[in-house]
Order: C-alpha cells, then sequence, then structure tokens
C-alpha cells in the first residue's frame, strides 16, 4: 500500500466538498486547482496578479509536501477569456520559464466564483533522492516516537 499524505489549506470548504489542496504519494505530489484568494477572501481584479497568487499558493503547498517549482511536470491553467493568457503566462512563465513543465491552458465558461479569471492546478514528480530526503510530516513524527515508546 502507498502513503498518502494530504496536505491541507485550512479552507472550510475541504471538508465540506471533500478535498485537499493537494496529496502526495509516493514519489507524486497533486496540486488541486488554486483559485487566487488572499487570506482575507479579497480578489485582485488583474489577471497576472490572480494568476502570480495562484502559483504562491500552489508553490506552498509543494514545499508542504516535500517539493519545489523544479519538480513540477504538469500545469493545467484554466481561464475565464482567452484575452487573459498573456498576462497569465507571464506569471506561469516567471516561475517555470526554466523548468517549463507541460502545461495546457483553457478557456472555460467561468469559475466558481465571479472574480476568478484564473485557475490552476500543478503536478509535481520527486526523485528517488527527494523521496528519502523528504522531512517526515507531523503524523509521522507522531507515529515514528509511539513506535519508540513501544519498544
Amino acid at each position: 500500500m502507498t502513503d498518502r499524505r494530504r496536505i491541507s489549506s485550512g479552507s472550510s470548504y475541504e471538508p465540506i466538498v471533500g478535498y485537499s489542496r493537494a496529496v502526495r504519494v509516493g514519489d507524486r505530489v497533486l496540486v488541486a486547482g488554486t483559485a487566487p484568494v488572499w487570506p482575507d477572501g479579497s480578489c485582485d481584479p488583474d489577471p497576472e496578479v490572480q494568476a502570480t497568487r495562484c502559483l504562491e499558493i500552489i508553490l506552498g503547498a509543494l514545499a508542504e509536501a516535500g517539493a519545489g517549482p523544479e519538480h513540477v511536470v504538469r500545469t493545467r491553467l484554466f481561464l475565464t477569456s482567452a484575452t487573459d493568457w498573456e498576462a497569465v503566462g507571464r506569471a506561469h512563465g516567471a516561475i517555470f520559464s526554466e523548468i517549463r513543465p507541460v502545461s495546457t491552458m483553457v478557456v472555460v465558461a467561468a469559475l466558481l466564483d465571479t472574480r476568478w479569471k484564473v485557475e490552476i492546478e500543478a503536478e509535481a514528480v520527486l526523485t528517488l533522492t527527494d523521496v528519502h530526503l523528504a522531512p517526515p510530516t507531523r503524523e509521522e513524527e507522531r507515529e515514528m516516537e509511539r513506535l519508540r515508546r513501544q519498544l
């Protein structure tokens, strides 16, 4: 059985909808569709700022899973307007211009919140070395401590 590690964003919607910000299974990290929302619930109207915010959240989830932007192999960008592709592309390129994951940019009719102009997903694959060097989660540390006490 492969270990499954869930990364939470702390959103109150996670338990209601039944999702995680990211899930790490073995050497793979999958990051859910990420919206451009700030902690106070606000959303900047500029599509490049929105894409940058989505990517900040994604990079935070990746870091918590033991990955970085260099591990990203795929991104999916959902736009509500084709005219925003360059602005969103600049934000994406600011992080991934050297890494160059496969990427899909799709125009959709709408996103969940009418303020959102972009939503982004990401997938990462860690190398064997990265998998072994990833720090243990709090849950894993608690389990190791419980096992030590039994010895």
